[in-house]
């Protein structure tokens, strides 16, 4: 839900051969499949640099390879501030209603599938006191109101009271990290009321308060964390909608945040439906994803273990048995080896993919076999009765318990 997709290439030795301009593209193309692989069928960029993001949203789109469904904003909208010196190539800055306006027809003009808006400054950027609102009431009005005519959603970058009230207020979709709102207990109940979403965003609270940064900035980020740990909880007894945002590098290891919600106060399957459910509904996608129902895309995790009671397995890549996406199998170790590790393909993934053969003419094509067997699985269910004809995905996590010992849970996945 709050991802900044890029990549920072490693800086070349002395001596050695430069970059080339486009390196860093395939870093985020490895970034986003990597996503995939962690189980993140969908993926909300809420800022990166330059155009990499579009043209890997676009690549993926032709098939050039699998990774998320990319949501972008293209640039940020934000006032002149020190943040646009800092994130140059994320911000497009605006002064005055009526650039805001046409800085949210640029985005629209770029591609972008909704609209984000800097309403404070931020606590990364030493310059910037994110205290104050960015941008005047008209220019939020504005900016909101030129994306909703337009048909896009809007995400508000939000820290000080006074930009977030103006951000809740004046509509804005989402509300970016908020960690101040638990001091206003009334602009929580305004967001239950309007059905406005949280992105807490705890990850970059520890990222700035564990890293290489500024005294000042550690000190805030170690406040700010205490404060966002408060709204989290006021806002969950409000009955704010939660989503899972990251907010961090490397964006493709945002399951951290799941089991971080859970540590600041969530159940398990609170910060599971803020990964989904919720974040659907954040998306406006909540009529396609988030829940198993019918009609609905079929994005699927499977997973070894229980997360109600392990949520801190979906940090552990080995453990993601089976993503799928749009009904298709795109990921996980039940495509990549044998069911008790040993190298080669597991029985599953040789079947998906094996290649079926040519039915002469005249005759009738034969149904799909199951699975082969595989000496491995040395733990096997009683045989099923026999069932009508069903597709590969159904028959193959019906046919091989690939995990013995564990309990897998399959569940709808929006992250």
């Amino acid at each position: 839900m709050h991802a900044h997709v890029f990549a920072a290439p490693p800086t070349p030795a002395e001596g050695a051969e430069p970059l080339w301009p486009g390196t860093g593209a395939h870093f985020v193309a490895a970034g986003l499949k990597d996503a995939l692989r962690m189980g993140f069928t969908t993926l909300r960029d809420v800022g990166s640099y330059g155009d990499v993001v579009v043209a890997a949203r676009q690549a993926m789109r032709y098939g050039a390879f699998n990774g998320p469904r990319l949501l972008t904003c293209g640039r940020i909208v934000s006032a002149t501030a020190p943040g646009g010196r800092f994130f140059d190539g994320m911000y497009r800055e605006a002064d005055g209603p009526d650039e805001v306006r046409k800085a949210v027809r640029e985005q629209v003009r770029r591609g972008a599938d909704f609209v984000k808006v800097m309403t404070t400054g931020a606590r990364s950027v030493e310059l910037e006191d994110p205290h104050p609102a960015q941008l005047t009431s008209q220019e939020i009005e504005a900016l909101i109101d030129e994306a909703h005519r337009l048909g896009y959603r809007v995400a508000a970058h939000a820290e000080g009271l006074p930009g977030t009230e103006r951000a809740i207020r004046l509509g804005a979709d989402t509300i970016e990290h908020g960690m101040y709102v638990n001091q206003r207990p009334e602009l929580l109940d305004e967001m239950a009321a309007n059905g406005q979403t949280l992105v807490p965003t705890l990850s970059c609270y520890y990222g700035v308060a564990e890293g290489p940064w500024t005294e000042k900035l550690v000190k805030l980020a170690r406040h700010n964390l205490e404060e966002a740990s408060r709204t989290l909880l006021a806002a969950r007894a409000a009955g704010v909608r939660i989503a899972l945002g990251h907010d961090w590098q490397p964006f493709q290891g945002a399951a951290i945040e799941l089991a971080r919600l859970v540590k600041h106060g969530l159940t398990p399957l609170e910060a599971l439906q803020a990964a989904t459910v919720d974040a659907a509904h954040a998306l406006g996608m909540d009529k396609e994803l988030g829940t198993i129902e019918p009609r609905k895309r079929a994005d699927l995790l499977v997973v070894q273990g229980d997360p109600l009671q392990e949520p801190t397995l979906f940090q552990d890549k080995h453990r993601i048995w089976l993503v799928v996406q749009d009904g298709e199998p795109v990921a996980g170790s039940a495509l990549e080896s044998s069911p008790v590790g040993r190298p080669g393909a597991s029985p599953v993934a040789r079947w998906m993919t094996r290649q079926p053969k040519a039915t002469p003419p005249g005759r009738r094509a034969s149904q799909p076999r199951a699975p082969p067997a595989d000496a491995a699985c040395e733990r096997r269910a009683p045989a099923a009765p026999a069932a009508p004809p069903a597709t590969k995905l159904s028959n193959a996590i019906r046919s091989c318990p690939v995990i013995p010992d564990a309990t897998s849970r399959t569940s709808a996945n929006a992250r």
